[in-house]
């Protein structure tokens, strides 16, 4: 690997680390991202010619740090940048041993005096390191609005002085429900990703597990910390099995399950199993316990679709999703035969109507009641929804095996 190469993998595996530092320092998101660039950019033109440092992060660190003094110096003065100086001239910390810098960070972008919205872009944005147009997409929102949300968010938290902190045990757990959001929509990102050329980010599904593993270190006795830690486990398992030697994606029922994480499943039954023992089935359980359903058949046609099903049931009583009731519905289908499923479908649409999955799921029930062209034009529409690639072409080749004709 070449030097530009190695920096820019180093970039990638550090920012987010580095990033949090800085912010406990700067109190200020946007000085904190122009400080590293900063570094980064010193770092392209110096490692090069003298080698990388046997401390990348260290190294990043000093000049980080250095580079933000620079730029207060150059600012004019005022009590809030003095602030900042004195805080980056006095701060002696080794960002390797701040393990928790991460966390800091994701509880200040889910502060609740921020929208639900703008905590899940903001952590988004600055935790994981998504690119504006890829938030957009999530949130199915215009570029710009999305654009301006973050700064509102990254304006509010210095104007309301939001502490960057893990909250006191006292408030913590009011504050968990926005985090495990942010936590399972930055996994779901990992696990399809809206761009580029592969279907999947595993960067950011270990991040999301990551994430959670801290939390449930932090909250033990959380069950919904555990089940959430046990849902992404269970369903990442599956990783090496979801794409074919091309990468294109293979669907559940048809994976070689010999492919499966074991090990990984092991480790997710037994956290649905510790979150068990506090008796609350909240809606990270339900869904843990139907991927564990999953996880547990040996074949695709040993699947208790029955029980998914009643798990579904209690799901949609907790959550009301339209997702969750599209999901219950393709569970239907599987258990009862396609046609009930259909017959309620267009009940989702108004709600759906924009998201591929719903459409994928109608074509393949169509496809089942022996219906082929309006089949493929429901695989039609739910490949011009679809932003990933990969996905793209498997829905256009579902299309095209079902003919020209009805």
């Amino acid at each position: 690997m070449d030097t530009t190469a190695q920096v820019e993998q180093i970039f990638r595996e550090q920012f987010t680390a580095l990033f949090a530092w800085l912010v406990r320092s700067l109190r200020d998101f946007d000085a904190a991202e122009e400080a590293l660039q900063d570094a980064f950019l010193i770092a392209l033109r110096r490692w090069p010619v003298d080698g990388v440092p046997d401390d990348p992060r260290a190294w990043l660190a000093v000049t980080a740090r250095n580079c933000a003094i620079d730029r207060l110096r150059r600012a004019s003065r005022r009590p809030a940048l003095e602030e900042q100086m004195q805080r980056l001239t006095t701060s002696r910390e080794d960002p390797g041993d701040l393990e928790d810098e991460v966390l800091r960070l994701v509880f200040t972008c889910c502060h609740p005096a921020l929208s639900m919205q703008a905590r899940v872009a903001l952590t988004l944005r600055v935790v994981c390191g998504l690119g504006v147009g890829e938030i957009a997409r999530a949130f199915l929102v215009p570029e710009a609005t999305l654009a301006q949300r973050l700064v509102r968010a990254k304006r509010k938290i210095r104007a309301a002085a939001i502490p960057y902190a893990v909250p006191g045990t006292d408030i913590l757990a009011d504050r968990l429900a926005g985090v495990l959001a942010v936590v399972y929509l930055v996994f779901n990102e990992g696990y399809v990703a809206t761009e580029g050329t592969a279907l999947m980010r595993p960067d950011l599904v270990r991040e999301a597990i990551r994430l959670a593993r801290l939390l449930a270190t932090l909250m033990p006795h959380e069950p919904e910390v555990r089940s959430l830690l046990a849902l992404m486990l269970l369903t990442d398992a599956r990783r090496d099995a979801r794409t074919d030697a091309a990468g294109d994606p293979v669907l559940l029922p048809d994976q070689d399950r010999a492919l499966w994480d074991r090990a990984q499943i092991e480790e997710g039954l037994a956290e649905l199993g510790r979150a068990g023992r506090h008796h609350e089935a909240g809606p990270y359980f339900l869904q843990a316990a139907i991927a564990a359903e999953h996880a547990g058949a040996a074949r695709a046609a040993d699947t208790n679709w029955p029980r998914i099903v009643r798990l579904y049931d209690a799901l949609v009583h907790v959550v009301a999703s339209p997702v969750a009731r599209l999901n219950r519905l393709v569970a239907v289908s599987m258990a009862d035969g396609p046609a009930d499923a259909y017959a309620q479908l267009d009940e989702l649409e108004d709600a759906l109507g924009d998201y591929p999955y719903f459409h994928a799921a109608r074509a393949d029930l169509l496809r089942r009641l022996d219906r082929p062209g309006a089949a493929r034009a429901a695989y039609e529409r739910a490949r011009e929804l679809s932003t990933n690639p990969r996905q793209r072409a498997a829905l256009a080749r579902s299309a095209a095996e079902l003919g020209a004709g009805e």
